[in-house]
Formats: structure tokens, sequence, C-alpha cells
């Protein structure tokens, strides 16, 4: 008897890591593209020029990189950007920005 409780008590263990490792998985970084819209100290607003404006918070964790930009400081209106973020953020967090050139933005029909 014991060793049929003991062998549940482990099943039931090893389903509860399985169901916390998916949530983990879940929470994946997502990308959103586009132009710098508005930007202050801890918001910054891109306009993915279809109808899409997404606003992200900045994190002391915050990296930039790309374009001889290196901090939340040197991004700029108009900076063509991509943001890492995480779907289950609410609200959006900015965890990785990477300036993109305007030709890398634009696609290849320059």
């Amino acid at each position: 008897m014991r060793a049929v409780r003991r062998t549940a008590v482990l099943a039931s263990l090893g389903l509860a890591l399985s169901l916390v490792a998916a949530a983990a998985a879940s929470a994946q970084y997502r990308e959103f593209t586009g132009n710098v819209d508005k930007i202050d100290a801890q918001k910054m607003i891109v306009d993915n020029r279809m109808g899409d404006k997404v606003a992200f918070e900045r994190l002391d964790e915050t990296v930039v990189s790309g374009q001889q930009k290196k901090t939340w400081w040197d991004l700029k209106k108009n900076d063509w950007v991509t943001v890492h973020w995480k779907m289950t953020d609410k609200p959006r967090k900015a965890y990785e920005v990477d300036v993109l050139s305007p030709k890398d933005a634009a696609g290849d029909d320059l």
C-alpha cells in the first residue's frame, strides 16, 4: 500500500512539474517592428504602419543595440526598431530594442 501511495505522489509531482514547464514556455518573447512614434523616459509607442500602435514600458534591464544606439536615451522619434517583449506582460515591457537601419526596415525593395 505504501508503494502505491509513493508512486501516486511521484506521478503527481511529475505532472505538476510538466505543467510549470509548459507555463514557462508560453512566456516566450514576441517581436514588434515599426517606427518610434513617441518616446519619453518610461514609455515608447511604436507604429508598424499597418494601423497598429503599441506601447512598451522601459525596464531597468532594457537592452538597446544597433545603429550606434546603446541606451534608451539614444532612441529618437522615427527610429526603426524591433522590440522584444513577452505576451504575458500587462502592460507590455521592452526587454530588448534592436535599432534597424532604414534599408533593413524597408525590406529589399530599396
